[in-house]
């Protein structure tokens, strides 16, 4: 997989200013902070096939990938190279890769927690129930903790997060009128 470091973007940006830039992360997540260049697609609406058709991005690329910290910027370049098109280029740390290098941001005026914390969010408090709910109820409810380690723990290894997915489409992450 192809990377490039925010600074190296952000030179490019200067050098040749109509390049293709994407931030797959939530419309919500995009709107707090995003790098001013960036076109949002959610990566769960990321088609790169029907982009290319519509000629919305070039089929002979490259086209650079921006998520928070990489992770989703690196299923979309896998997303361009299964469907033939073996032409993104993932930004090495994401936007926050590109805050961290001093680079500037377009910020917006409301602030959601990332997709990445909500996660995390979700899952210690069904962990949390799930013991409370053992020890209080019912011994039979720490299988949800269980099942929610197991979760965590495929999430891990697979680096599919079923929970992040559905927290993506929750009505808080969507675009805001």
């Amino acid at each position: 997989m192809k990377t490039i470091t925010p600074r190296e973007l952000s030179d490019l940006l200067a050098n040749q200013p109509g390049i293709s830039v994407i931030d797959v992360r939530t419309p919500v997540e995009f709107n707090n902070v995003h790098v001013a260049e960036a076109e949002n697609i959610p990566l769960d609406a990321l088609s790169p096939k029907a982009l290319i058709a519509t000629g919305s991005l070039p089929a002979d690329g490259p086209v650079y990938i921006l998520c928070h910290s990489g992770g989703r910027a690196g299923k979309a370049a896998e997303q361009f190279e299964k469907e033939g098109y073996p032409i993104g280029v993932v930004v090495k740390g994401g936007t926050q890769g590109w805050i961290d290098a001093g680079l500037p941001v377009v910020e917006g005026e409301s602030k959601t927690i990332s997709l990445e914390r909500q996660v995390r969010i979700g899952a210690g408090s069904l962990v949390l129930t799930g013991v409370l709910l053992g020890w209080l109820v019912n011994p039979a409810f720490f299988g949800l903790s269980g099942f929610v380690g197991a979760g965590l723990i495929f999430a891990g290894i697979t680096d599919w997060c079923g929970m992040g997915l559905l927290l993506a489409k929750a009505p808080w992450n969507q675009r805001r009128a």
